[in-house]
């Protein structure tokens, strides 16, 4: 149940990035909604590197706990996604006015946090 617990919040991660990267990113880039400038350069490179970074980390970590179980046993990994989905709650109540990012994260956490507590 370990196991199935970290997938699903590492799968949940990269999916919810993903989607992140297509809807605040993409398709406003395609649909012209902003009007160049340096604040427009700012929230495509927020949203670019917040939803990139999540699917990177997702994938890697998912890779991770596929190849090698054990791992995700170990504290240090655990720690290192508890700091990182602390970094992307500390970046969407900081930058971000819109609840998805919020809820996405609060979503991983809890997932993330189940996996702990079972462990």
């Amino acid at each position: 149940m370990h196991r199935t617990l970290l997938l699903a919040a590492y799968i949940w991660l990269t999916f919810s990035g993903t989607l992140h990267f297509l809807v605040d990113v993409v398709s406003q880039y395609v649909r012209h909604k902003r009007v160049p400038g340096p604040e427009t350069t700012l929230y495509y490179g927020l949203n670019t590197s917040f939803a990139l970074g999540q699917v990177v980390f997702g994938l890697l970590c998912l890779w991770l706990t596929w190849q090698v179980p054990a791992l995700g046993d170990q504290r240090a990994v655990t720690a290192i996604s508890f700091a990182a989905a602390a970094g992307w709650i500390a970046i969407t109540f900081t930058f971000m006015r819109y609840w998805e990012p919020k809820m996405n994260i609060l979503v991983f956490l809890v997932l993330l946090a189940g996996a702990t507590l079972i462990r």
